[in-house]
């Protein structure tokens, strides 16, 4: 099965956190389970936002997946993601490219 790439964009907050949930719960059902969630457009992320990650992270690990991250481009919301540790719980790199996906599929997020 392929790697999917979520790119996110702009916020992710408590507004749009559920229809996001919703998005890598249809993802999951399709059979997903190696994600990579590009945040290099994110411009705020909240913990609701923060949750559905995690979400993610916690049912893709339990079908033998995994979910990378990519460093989002403002220095405010690396900061977040390094003061809640999600640098000691993802793999978190600099670009979708630096974890060399063999097979992809491409989701954005909204679209």
């Amino acid at each position: 099965m392929e790697t999917v790439i979520v790119s996110l964009n702009e916020r992710i907050d408590a507004f749009n956190a559920p229809t996001l949930r919703g998005v890598f719960d249809n993802l999951l059902a399709e059979g997903h389970q190696d994600f990579i969630v590009d945040l290099r457009a994110v411009t705020f992320l909240d913990s609701a936002g923060m949750a559905a990650l995690v979400t993610l992270l916690k049912r893709a690990r339990s079908k033998g997946g995994d979910v990378g991250l990519t460093w989002p481009t403002l220095e405010v919301s690396q900061r977040i993601l390094k003061l809640t540790k999600f640098d000691r719980v993802f793999t978190i790199k600099d670009g979708v490219d630096d974890f060399a996906p063999a097979n992809t599929k491409a989701v954005t997020f909204p679209e």
